[in-house]
């Protein structure tokens, strides 16, 4: 971890997980959300937390999804349908559903289709925030499987040489199960930074580094500074020198597989989104494979 993301023991609170779990299940159901939902959502938070991801964990996440769920953002009893289906694919419409339920059942969906046909897909549009990408594409683990997980996130990132966010952070993982080894994890946005991140270091009150975010005007900030604002997120690469081309690419390769392929809007058409809950934006892809020989 870098030291800039490293809370100071001075001001650092550390509860027990079991503590936190209860804490934070509670604090849903109160809210309004099912039991069921709850437990789900405080898994997927609690996930990050203990494998150090503080950007998706409580201290970041949980107050956005309280706000979304007080700004009515967040449907707390979501009637999700699947809208397409084939043998090995669907696109489900999650109604407004929070991300951390809608995006655990899209892989469940996916795991049982890989079980039959060898490989399962789900698209997801009309959802929210689910979390660190890790979690869902990890539960294939649990099946000896293959699990693939994006999302497009937010419309935030600039361009290589833009000044005006086009695409998401748009991150991506893979979950890969082994013989004898730990499995093999990779989860990262296509940002140079995620955005949580950039939101972490404000909290502490910490500079920016070289090539994480851009000012107003586009032009890729190259020293530590304080965060301005606004400002604008920066491809995976940070420059066009450093290859800021090949992250803004990828981004762009995530919102077509998981906000067209969806059927919902992609780019700056995800930023309508008229209160308290329309919206008719792409969100997710996970895919789960099975029958290889590892």
């Amino acid at each position: 971890m870098l030291e800039r993301f490293h809370v100071p023991s001075e001001i650092e609170v550390r509860v027990d997980p079991g503590v936190m779990r209860a804490t934070v299940e509670d604090l849903f159901v109160a809210l309004g959300m099912p039991r069921e939902h709850a437990v789900q959502s405080a898994d997927v938070l609690l996930y990050a937390d203990i494998r150090g991801i503080d950007s998706h964990g409580v201290s970041n996440m949980l107050r956005r999804y309280v706000d979304s769920i007080r700004d009515g953002a967040t449907n707390l009893h979501p009637q999700w349908r699947i809208t397409h289906d084939s043998a090995a694919a669907c696109t489900i419409d999650s109604d407004g559903a929070h991300g951390g339920v809608i995006g655990p059942e899209a892989m469940r969906i996916a795991i049982e289709r890989a079980r039959e046909y060898g490989i399962g897909s789900v698209a997801v549009y009309n959802g929210g925030h689910y979390g660190a990408s890790a979690y869902t594409a990890a539960m294939a683990l649990e099946e000896d499987m293959i699990g693939v997980s994006m999302t497009a996130g937010g419309v935030n990132v600039t361009p290589t040489f833009g000044a005006e966010p086009l695409v998401g952070l748009n991150p991506i993982a893979i979950a890969v199960p082994t013989r004898e080894e730990p499995p093999f994890i990779f989860d990262a946005s296509m940002s140079s930074v995620a955005g949580n991140k950039v939101r972490l270091v404000q909290r502490l009150g910490r500079d920016t580094m070289p090539g994480w975010i851009a000012g107003e005007d586009g032009a890729p900030i190259m020293e530590e500074q304080p965060i301005p604002e606004p400002h604008l997120m920066l491809p995976l690469g940070g420059t066009r020198e450093i290859g800021s081309h090949k992250g803004y690419g990828l981004a762009v390769m995530i919102e077509v597989l998981t906000s067209l392929l969806s059927g919902g809007a992609a780019g700056p058409g995800r930023r309508a989104r008229p209160a308290p809950r329309p919206r008719a934006d792409g969100k997710d892809a996970v895919t789960a494979q099975d029958g290889c020989e590892l």
